[in-house]
């Protein structure tokens, strides 16, 4: 039996396992068959943690394909709120996470620990890189992006319609040829912005390991950072995904951007396994 809790950040939801707990066994295929929708818990991935100090911890990702990923930016999140639940944090107190990506610096704003636990979370999400880019689909189509790096890959397309189609095609089609494309080697997320007014845009996500999701950390970031960096948004910066809405605030190329959102426990229990 594997001890897991379940967490979600704007319906972006994880698995929390211990390291101890999942000592020994293919955490890939202990991914795969936990976070399996109809047949197991259903998760879009597994945050494998230990602790490292009083107020600190490490992250392995997995997607719920047992692929690896650097970094969740919700999933970070969702650890946070674990974290500050086993501790009893306090609003102000600052939680260390270290990722694939990096460390990550978690500061609670705010603990509601009546039903539901839930936490609203600001996190440092490291200094973004980006670059203007054109990916050639087959049939030559020409797909023009920004590839961004927020620690993980993303490429980020703006559209000019609510329905986020692209060249007429639906965003699920472009996300999906786009995201295995030969240009992205280990694979990229892919992200489809529309800007409702210079404070606020909208998304959708196609995750790498996942396919379409209700919300992403590093994909709201990387999109807030397409829209800042050109197309003249402003900071702080309302990121609204299918699942709820987070906040960007960036200071520009060189400094770190930040990510506010809510992350929430939802369940604790035990899983078979084998």
């Amino acid at each position: 039996m594997i001890p897991f809790t379940k967490a979600h950040a704007c319906g972006n939801d994880f698995l929390i396992v211990t390291e101890d707990a999942a000592h020994g066994l293919d955490w890939a295929a202990v991914t795969r068959q936990l976070c399996a929708r109809n047949t197991g818990i259903g998760a879009d991935g597994i945050e494998f943690f230990a602790w490292t100090g009083p107020r600190s911890g490490r992250l392995r990702l997995h997607n719920a394909d047992g692929s690896i990923a650097e970094i969740s930016g919700n999933g970070t999140r969702c650890v946070a709120a674990w974290m500050a639940e086993v501790l009893g944090s306090q609003p102000g107190d600052a939680l260390e996470i270290a990722t694939d990506a990096g460390l990550r610096v978690c500061h609670v704003n705010a603990v509601n620990a009546t039903g539901e636990f839930t936490v609203e979370v600001t996190t440092g999400m490291g200094i973004p890189a980006y670059a203007p880019r054109t990916v050639a689909l087959s049939g030559g189509l020409q797909i023009v992006g920004v590839e961004v790096s927020t620690g993980n890959p993303h490429f980020v397309i703006v559209v000019d319609n609510a329905e986020f189609t692209v060249a007429g095609q639906w965003w699920q089609m472009i996300g999906t040829q786009i995201c295995v494309h030969s240009d992205f080697p280990h694979q990229t997320n892919v992200e489809f912005v529309r800007i409702i007014h210079p404070g606020e845009i909208e998304i959708r996500i196609f995750e790498r390991g996942v396919g379409p999701t209700t919300s992403s950390g590093t994909g709201s970031s990387a999109s807030a950072t397409a829209a800042l960096a050109l197309q003249g948004c402003v900071s702080p910066l309302r990121v609204l995904a299918p699942g709820g809405a987070q906040t960007v605030s960036w200071d520009g190329p060189g400094t770190e951007l930040q990510l506010t959102g809510p992350a929430a426990l939802v369940a604790r229990g035990e899983a078979w396994y084998g």
